[in-house]
């Protein structure tokens, strides 16, 4: 499950600002930048279609790449890019430099699985995923591309917690191990058909408690008369 290295072709950008910026997009090229690793940093260059085609395509932030500049390869890994506001094409994007054996902190997306198995969605609830991705630290080389959420046990009202995942070798949670990951939420009305039932069940049981007493009481009844037939005797003997 560890990310795979891809390509990306740069150019040297030998000038910097907005206005150089500017000129770059017009080229059809998004200015970015390398950066880290103890290294000065370098401005580049990158095709928009490709960048776009990457970005588009998913775990952009996730997966390691090999920049080819000029002939020269930078191991690294994006860390952000910017979006035009008004038509979503990549103006800007920053790459950070891996040496190597480096460890990293990266947010990695959380994908829920066996949610058609579990029996609160079975029952009408609601899978309600209240974390996307989980903070984690790990090598470079084994960047996980997602972290699975098994929620196929999982009943009405129960949870799953960062502590109910497996994380892969290597790899360590910055999250608390107490952090809810997925909930299932009941379904409209659930709580007053618990209600109901529970009613129900009170009702049921009513019966059956009424009629411990009245059992009871039959005990002294059936004595009074064994003590009024020793009144007589008692009687004849006073005689």
């Amino acid at each position: 499950m560890a990310t795979t290295v891809k390509e990306l072709k740069a150019t040297a950008r030998p000038k910097s600002g907005k206005g150089a910026a500017r000129a770059e997009r017009r080229a059809g090229r998004v200015p970015g930048v390398i950066y880290g690793n103890n290294q000065p940093p370098l401005t580049i260059s990158i095709e928009d279609r490709e960048l776009r085609q990457r970005i588009l395509a998913g775990r952009f932030l996730t997966t390691l790449v090999d920049i080819d500049l000029e002939g020269k390869k930078h191991r690294v890994i994006p860390r952000d890019y910017h979006l035009d506001p008004v038509r979503d094409f990549p103006i800007h994007v920053d790459f950070m430099r891996l040496g190597e054996g480096a460890t990293i902190r990266i947010s990695v997306p959380l994908h829920v699985v066996k949610a058609e198995g579990s029996p609160g969605v079975k029952r009408g609830g609601t899978v309600n995923i209240v974390a996307h991705a989980i903070e984690l630290e790990c090598g470079v080389e084994s960047i996980p591309q997602y972290i699975e959420a098994d929620v196929g046990a999982l009943e009405i009202g129960h949870s799953l917690h960062l502590a109910d995942i497996k994380l892969p070798a290597g790899v360590k949670a910055l999250t608390r191990e107490d952090a809810t990951l997925v909930t299932i939420v009941p379904p409209s009305g659930y709580a007053e058909e618990q209600k109901a039932a529970a009613a129900a069940a009170a009702a049921g049981a009513a019966p059956g408690a009424a009629a411990a007493p009245a059992a009871g009481a039959a005990a002294p009844a059936a004595a009074a008369p064994a003590a009024a037939a020793k009144a007589p005797a008692g009687g004849d003997k006073k005689k």
